[in-house]
């Protein structure tokens, strides 16, 4: 008993301390507040185990044992927070989608440990050794480890997307915790699978506090602990290594833990404190870089291995990269590759900027954007820095390199480009362009950098430059376009609205002299209805650039939709509409939309005739099409313009046409599976042509 007293109240202690340590030399964040918050309550947690150990203002030990279990609900909700947010860049994105079973982990565990509390244990302790579990304990164990594995989850996802730097300042948080839920999963498993708490098991949760915190001031001790700022996919972790292990387990404890109790007899505490100490010494080997690093170093010299299988390494950088059309992206997605395959802590990418003038922090290993943002790389030599990378590109250290422009950038620069062991940098160029500068350095085992790894990292090198001077021309591609579209929708939306204006405009300068005479004010009622509709129109034509077209397709006669739907439209004193109706089957058809192409096409005929003439509409049925003909005799349109723009949207050759009625056409016969065509001679006149398919089916 006195030794799980002593170690459950040094277990506390050094959780206060652990807490304290992080408080007093941290910068204030969320998961900063909520780890410290978290080893508070593992503090509380842990006195009142020392407390049921030897009972002082309540002699009851089972009052200290269900006051434990209390505590103990409040720790899944707060540690699933600081996996959450523990160096996270977008911790509010996770915290935005995980939401829902965030607040459940906070809430049904405190819930069910306050509503129940009489009902967490039913009976004394029995044999000296156990408290047998109410169904209040079973459910808070229950809810414990599904918690504890969701934390567990998190902070693997966490470990996984980190290289480099990054990768060494959390290790040992990242192991101290998993050490911390993973003996607490033990031991809540053991709970519930013999429905009691096994008093001698405690010591084995006080053993790993205790060396979880010391863990963790390992990591807590190492600079900018706080600071990294990594970017977790939100994808499952379909492969996640906590989830196999956690389900393998499960299924062999309730075989094992029965078998051997029924054979053997044995101090449980002291075996399960012995593996507990086997694999934490395992697990640091295990994520060791330098051991992974002189592993494959002692393979390439002693069995006559390349230390690079090129064909793997290009082909994991390929597909890295490849989907990564975001600059920021595929530079994050670059330096995590390079830290791997050349075991370094620190790579870093510097872009030049558009006017040539600094070095832009783009993305890296060690620098978090915080951190990026205080660095200013900019100065009056830029050009010559840049000329002078031009003409020698190889990799050069920038320590010790005589190189004209590695000597500037080392004088010029000290802070980032002087390292102790040397750091190397990569010119990104694509011809005569220098992109920006890659910089490697901090090798595991402080490993100098060979031949083989320089002539990688030029070919490295160059597919990172290609890549980023692609993604920078594409987004510049992309602004231009919208830049392009918006001031051509604005030129003709302004002009069709001034129009508009100056008609209100004479209107109501009019209003006030006319208001008494009943024709004008019908007259201006009119006149305001035609300006509603006429915006009402054009709001309808711009919105089907961005919105799908619905069609609502119908068995109909072709013929009589065409006939009703010209039938209000005025040609004009001198311009005639003469139709020549084919026999055609019915088809299914939207008639409202085919109505619009229809009446588009013969009103540009009309205008394009200048308002004289004759304009012919045919209907018939070729080869299991039915297709409706639309010519007239007027001007022609230039076969370039057919070819580029005739169906691209706010391309007109009308004078102050907006330039959608033939796109939007366009949109909806071939959304009926049809096509539109058109022939056209200049001088002579045009033919559009409507074919839909018969065969079409109603829906």
């Amino acid at each position: 008993m006195n030794y799980d007293f002593i170690s459950a109240l040094i277990a506390a202690l050094a959780a206060v301390g652990l807490a304290l340590t992080v408080a007093w030399t941290e910068r204030r964040s969320a998961g900063h507040q909520s780890f410290v918050l978290g080893m508070a309550i593992l503090a509380a947690e842990s006195l009142c185990s020392a407390m049921a150990v030897r009972p002082i203002a309540f002699p009851d030990p089972v009052y200290w044992q269900t006051a434990r279990l209390a505590v103990m609900s409040l720790l899944p909700g707060v540690w699933l927070f600081f996996s959450f947010c523990y160096a996270r860049g977008n911790s509010r994105e996770f915290l935005v989608r995980w939401r829902s079973t965030l607040i459940g982990i906070l809430v049904a565990p405190p819930f069910v440990a306050v509503v129940f509390f009489r009902s967490i244990f039913v009976t004394g302790i029995s044999d000296g050794q156990s408290l047998l579990l109410g169904h209040a304990g079973i459910a808070l164990h229950l809810l414990f480890m599904i918690g504890a594995l969701l934390t567990l989850m998190n902070l693997e996802r966490t470990f996984r997307t980190s290289v480099g730097m990054m990768r060494w300042r959390i290790k040992y948080m990242i192991l101290g915790l998993g050490l911390l839920f993973a003996a607490r999963a033990y031991t809540s498993s053991q709970a519930l699978l013999f429905q009691a708490l096994k008093l001698p098991l405690e010591t084995v949760n006080s053993a790993a506090l205790l060396l979880g915190c010391l863990l963790m001031l390992r990591a807590v001790l190492r600079a900018g602990h706080f600071e990294v700022s990594l970017y977790p996919s939100h994808a499952v972790l379909h492969r996640s290594l906590t989830g196999v292990l956690a389900s393998v387990y499960l299924i062999l404890v309730g075989i094992f833990a029965r078998k051997v109790a029924l054979i053997y007899r044995w101090d449980a505490t002291f075996t399960a404190f012995i593996v507990l100490v086997f694999l934490v010494l395992f697990s640091v080997v295990l994520l060791s870089d330098r051991v992974r690093l002189r592993t494959r170093r002692f393979v390439s010299r002693h069995f006559q291995r390349p230390l690079y299988d090129y064909r793997t390494v290009w082909r994991s950088f390929t597909l890295g990269t490849a989907s990564r059309t975001d600059q920021q992206e595929l530079c994050r997605a670059s330096v995590k590759l390079v830290a791997d395959v050349y075991q370094v802590l620190s790579v870093t990418i510097w872009l030049v900027d558009d006017q040539e003038e600094r070095f832009e922090f783009a993305a890296s290993t060690v620098l978090t954007d915080t951190a990026a943002a205080t660095v200013d790389l900019s100065f009056t030599g830029m050009p010559e820095l840049l000329r002078g990378m031009c003409t020698d590109p190889e990799p050069v250290d920038l320590v010790y390199s005589t190189h004209p422009w590695a000597k500037t950038l080392r004088e010029s620069f000290p802070a980032q480009f002087v390292r102790e062991g040397g750091l190397i940098g990569v010119p990104l160029l694509v011809g005569a362009k220098v992109v920006g500068l890659l910089t490697v350095g901090d090798r595991i085992g402080g490993i100098a950098f060979s031949s083989q790894d320089f002539e990688l990292l030029a070919c490295v090198g160059d597919q990172m430059a290609a890549s980023i001077l692609n993604a920078q021309l594409s987004e510049k591609l992309l602004h231009a376009r919208e830049l392009e579209a918006f001031q051509t929708m604005s030129t003709f939306f302004v002009h069709d609205l001034k129009n508009t204006a100056s008609t209100l405009n004479l209107m109501l300068r009019n209003l006030p002299v006319h208001f008494d005479d009943p024709e004008f004010r019908a007259d201006a009622l009119r006149g305001i209805a035609k300006t509603v509709d006429h915006i009402n129109g054009l709001i309808e034509r711009l919105g089907m650039l961005r919105q799908g077209l619905k069609i609502q397709a119908m068995d109909s006669d072709l013929n009589a939709m065409i006939a009703g739907s010209l039938a209000g439209w005025k040609a004009g004193p001198e311009l005639r509409l003469v139709t020549d109706f084919g026999p055609v089957p019915r088809l299914a058809f939207d008639q409202d939309q085919i109505a619009k192409v229809l009446i588009n096409l013969v009103i540009n005929a009309g205008e394009a005739m200048g308002g004289r003439g004759e304009i012919r509409l045919t209907t018939a049925d070729q080869s299991g099409w039915a297709v409706i003909s639309v010519t007239d005799t007027g001007c022609g349109i230039p076969p370039e313009f057919i070819r580029q723009s005739l169906f691209r949207p706010f391309q007109s050759t009308k004078k102050g046409g907006l330039g959608i009625g033939m796109f939007q056409s366009k949109m909806i016969v071939e959304a009926h599976g049809g096509r539109l065509e058109v022939r056209s001679t200049p001088g002579e006149g045009t033919t559009f042509q409507v074919l839909l398919p018969l065969s079409r089916k109603s829906k």
